[in-house]
Order: C-alpha cells, then sequence, then structure tokens
C-alpha cells in the first residue's frame, strides 16, 4: 500500500467516525427531555408531601385535643405553603442550572468564532 492511499483510508475513517459521532444530538435532546419530565414530577411531589405532613400533623393534633379541624385546616395551609415555597426554590435552582448551561453553550459559541 502507498502512502497516499493510507492517507485516503484514515481521511474515510475519520469521516465515519465524525458521522457516527453526529448522531448523538438525538440523544441529548431526548435526555433533556427526560430530565425535565423528572424535575415536574419532583415538584408535584414536593408540593404533595407539604400537603399530606401538614394534614397529618393537623389531623393528628385535631385527635389529641379533641378539637375541631382547627389545626387540621390550619396545618394542611401551612403544608401548602410549604410545598409551594419548596416548588418554588427547586424552579429557581432548575432554573439558575440551565442558564449558566446555556452560557457555557454561548461561550463555545463564541470561542468558535
Amino acid at each position: 500500500m502507498t502512502e497516499p492511499d493510507k492517507a485516503k483510508q484514515l481521511a474515510d475513517l475519520e469521516a465515519r467516525i465524525k458521522a457516527a459521532k453526529g448522531g448523538g444530538e438525538s440523544r441529548a435532546h431526548q435526555e433533556e427531555h427526560y430530565s425535565m419530565a423528572q424535575h415536574g414530577w419532583r415538584m408535584v411531589t414536593e408540593l404533595v408531601a407539604g400537603l399530606g405532613i401538614g394534614f397529618g400533623i393537623g389531623y393528628g393534633l385535631d385527635s389529641l385535643f379533641g378539637t375541631l379541624p382547627i389545626f387540621l385546616v390550619l396545618f394542611t395551609l401551612l403544608g401548602f405553603v410549604a410545598g409551594v415555597k419548596t416548588m418554588m426554590r427547586s424552579a429557581a435552582e432548575l432554573q439558575k442550572g440551565q442558564s449558566a448551561q446555556e452560557a457555557g453553550e454561548d461561550e463555545r459559541t463564541n470561542d468558535g468564532n
């Protein structure tokens, strides 16, 4: 085999490797989609957990003291507020991570120009 034949084979091989690596973009989009779904479920779970814990504490206190469902209503509302607050904190954390990721992508794009 001559030197030009080896160089041509090497160039062909590099082109095939580059084409094979180019297919990774669709996977990243799918992983991002599932990641967003996981974040959504996490936020819903945090809200429901806050409601459940508040309901449980309120019901327990009402049973313990034999009162009207005043503690039940009060702690259910407090649980809802705590769940929303936790949800908002998670959303802010997610947004902070996305903006940092987008800033990193912008830097790579600008470095390439």
